[in-house]
């Protein structure tokens, strides 16, 4: 191989693993902001159709859920931005270089704002439930956070 081929394989080799790092984030990403909705959504059910909530309860629920919906749409375009600046740096630098790291850690901050915003979520959907309703979301909230079936 010559000299010329050699670095051009191995800028090649470079951006493929970019490449490849960048879809494995997009992956993470996708399945942090949607991959759970079915737990989300079983957590909802739950709350709407299995917990026989008053209509006191049923109103405050949807008021959070109109609040967490705000912020949760905000944090969701905040990381497809971050995404976004993350394929500009890795198109500049082709390494992992400074604006590849900020960007990368940028959106980590925005994931770690989403889980906290929808632990925070949680917790204000469960102090409108009664002693008997708490122990039935706490045992589906476990559930969603461990995949167990159970």
């Amino acid at each position: 191989m010559t000299l010329f081929s050699k670095r051009t394989f191995l800028l090649a080799l470079i951006i493929a693993l970019f490449a490849f790092l960048a879809a494995l984030a997009g992956v993470f990403v996708g399945r942090e902001l949607f991959g759970d909705r079915q737990h989300a959504d079983g957590l909802h059910e739950l709350l709407h159709e299995r917990l026989d909530l008053d209509a006191r309860q049923h109103a405050r629920l949807e008021a959070i859920e109109a609040r967490f919906a705000v912020r949760r749409r905000a944090i969701e375009l905040e990381l497809r931005a971050d995404n976004a600046r993350l394929a500009d740096a890795i198109q500049a630098e082709h390494g992992n270089g400074p604006q590849v790291r900020a960007a990368v850690d940028k959106s980590h901050a925005a994931m770690g704002e989403l889980q906290k915003e929808t632990l925070a979520h949680i917790f204000e959907m469960r102090e409108l439930l009664r002693p008997d309703q708490a122990a039935k979301f706490d045992h589906a909230v476990t559930r969603a956070l461990t995949n167990d079936e159970r």
